[in-house]
């Protein structure tokens, strides 16, 4: 596979398949939320993120309010509400749910792990060079992933090779929209007040592709080990090393 060469001032990234094998995300990160969420649950569940995230819960399953799902004293440690929604959050976990609430609670107990120590982000060895490279030339780095913005900080703050925030200039996840639909990467480019055209996007997912594509994004697929082949039906440009991707700033494109 030879070198791509492209020009942009903006590259928003995907994590897992992308910057980090999908076995990592699979096999650690989701245990040690799995195993963790009920301790983090009483431990916290008066605090005002926890509830809030509570209520984005019962807005992403449709209920008519908290208070009809769990109870009017809910706010109060009770085994009741704390049991209907741990079981609700476990569902959700075993079907790889990319709910909004449920990423919130995720985010909040891999905060802990990472600071705690017991987590370290893994990224592919093309990564970091490839970033600080990009940096370098002035293109501005993105995450957009399906984790919470908290998880997404938390996972570069935390690697194994160091704390690498300072490389990207802003997070998006779920609350600008599913990595799906067309609208989310729109918003996107208007939040970030870049031309559509300016910006590549880069995933190992093909509706996401797909998605960017019809937003007026340059794409590129990420093939690497242990992520589900992109179809045949995606002919566009792909990589199996941020090394391969050539990357050079591009002037500012008149507003369309």
């Amino acid at each position: 596979m030879s070198n791509i060469k492209l020009q942009a001032k903006c590259v928003l990234l995907d994590i897992e398949g992308t910057i980090s094998d999908i076995r990592f995300v699979y096999d650690v990160m989701f245990p040690y939320a799995k195993k963790n969420m009920p301790s983090f649950l009483v431990e916290n569940w008066e605090s005002a993120t926890v509830q809030e995230a509570v209520r984005s819960v019962a807005s992403d399953a449709k209920k008519i309010s908290v208070e009809d799902w769990l109870g009017a004293l809910w706010k109060s440690p009770n085994s009741d509400a704390l049991d209907t929604l741990l079981l609700h959050l476990q569902q959700l976990m075993e079907t790889d749910s990319k709910a909004t609430g449920l990423k919130m609670f995720q985010g909040m107990v891999w905060q802990y792990g990472f600071e705690s120590g017991a987590l370290r982000a893994e990224l592919f060895p093309d990564v970091l060079p490839a970033l600080e490279l990009w940096k370098a030339k002035g293109l501005d780095l993105r995450i957009y992933s399906s984790g919470s913005v908290l998880a997404q900080k938390m996972f570069f703050k935390y690697t194994v090779l160091g704390d690498l925030t300072d490389l990207f200039s802003a997070h998006y996840d779920t609350t600008v929209g599913t990595k799906r639909e067309v609208s989310s990467y729109e918003r996107i480019a208007t939040e970030s007040q870049y031309d559509p055209a300016e910006i590549i996007f880069v995933t190992d997912v093909y509706a996401e592709l797909a998605a960017a594509t019809d937003a007026g994004m340059q794409v590129v697929g990420s093939i690497r080990p242990n992520n589900v082949p992109l179809p045949t039906e995606f002919t566009g440009l792909t990589i199996t090393s941020f090394s391969l991707l050539n990357l050079s700033s591009l002037d500012r494109l008149s507003a369309t």
